[in-house]
């Protein structure tokens, strides 16, 4: 549901094709690179100071890497899983507006995750992204073929632009901050993070009344925090620590003992707080599944049961995610299908 919960390009079911080698020539050649599954996190960056102030919003034209990654978002429906572009249950009316939300949010999240510019290069290029959407939002249709597309669709079904602009927040603050202070924080993270793209799916279902958008945002909220516990050792080796600052001390629990990866009582009692939180905020918007009509509905009822499933994984692991990453594999399949259907 929400855009962390995305496989990317390349690593769709079957075999991944792999490039011809190349004969060896003077001329340069341009290299794609293959992200992570949806529940892996991102490469590495050093990123442990402040978030530097961002630039300002008409700070260039986009730049050379900005409009590759534009020509390189208008993908194929195939390439999707775990989104619901990719889904036979989504409507086909529905996967075009679908698509251009995944590939803004995509690429904007990879400007701010992978590589290795420097943050001020990856907030800049972020801006281009503020600017286009201002563009969108005066009426002018943009020459980047990305945008152009998400342009269409959101007068197509008036999707409002603050959302886009809450998805582009949440990956400028990913760009320097590593560290959240309490739950709230967490929180407000998940807000523009994972928020936005259930609200958006909503409205393009005409299906965004307020307790809709209410459930709509606890479960994308759970699955950002479900994310985050199965990833600790994931996100440690990019210096990152999701675990808010505040649990991490009440239950003794230290910067230290993640580095050792340690599972002690401690450990397992700050773990098992989490996974129960997580929990009771994915049942509290499970609801909404049952309230939505038609392939919608049971879309959503796979992914409430696929994150539940990874809590249930994090539990029978002992909490230990450094050693036991829980993942769902295919034998999950009709297990998932079968709560879906009964619960």
């Amino acid at each position: 549901w929400p855009q962390d919960t995305i496989r990317r390009p390349g690593e769709g079911r079957g075999p991944v094709r792999r490039p011809r080698r190349q004969p060896r020539a003077t001329t340069r050649t341009t290299h794609t690179k293959r992200s992570s599954a949806l529940t892996s996190r991102r490469s590495p960056r050093h990123t442990s100071s402040p978030t530097p102030r961002a630039l300002p919003l008409y700070f260039a034209p986009p730049s050379n890497s900005v409009r590759a990654r534009l020509r390189a978002s208008l993908m194929p429906v195939d390439h999707y899983e775990n989104f619901p572009v990719a889904s036979f249950l989504l409507p086909s009316r529905l996967r075009e507006p679908v698509e251009a939300i995944y590939a803004f949010a995509r690429s904007a999240d990879d400007i701010a995750d992978e590589g290795d510019a420097l943050p001020l290069v990856r907030l800049a290029q972020l801006n281009d992204y503020r600017r286009e959407l201002h563009h969108i939002e005066q009426g002018k249709t943009p020459s980047d073929p990305m945008f152009a597309r998400l342009a269409t669709n959101i007068r197509a079904f008036d999707l409002p632009m603050q959302l886009f602009r809450d998805l582009l927040d949440a990956f400028s603050q990913d760009v320097g901050k590593t560290r959240y202070a309490d739950f709230d924080e967490l929180l407000d993270y998940c807000r523009r993070s994972a928020n936005p793209v259930g609200r958006l799916l909503l409205r393009l279902y005409r299906a965004d009344g307020a307790e809709n958008l209410r459930r709509s945002d606890a479960i994308c909220s759970a699955l950002q925090l479900i994310n985050f516990w199965q990833d600790v050792a994931v996100d440690w080796r990019k210096q990152r620590i999701y675990l808010p600052q505040d649990d991490m001390a009440r239950f003794g629990v230290s910067e230290a003992q993640i580095d050792a990866q340690s599972v002690d009582a401690n450990w397992h009692a700050l773990m098992d707080f989490e996974v129960q939180r997580a929990r009771a905020m994915m049942l509290d918007g499970a609801p909404l599944a049952r309230a939505l009509p038609g392939r919608i509905g049971w879309e959503l009822r796979l992914i409430v049961q696929g994150g539940l499933a990874i809590l249930d994984k994090i539990e029978a692991a002992g909490h230990d995610v450094f050693r036991h990453r829980p993942v769902l594999g295919k034998t999950d399949g009709l297990r998932l299908a079968w709560r879906a259907v009964t619960r």
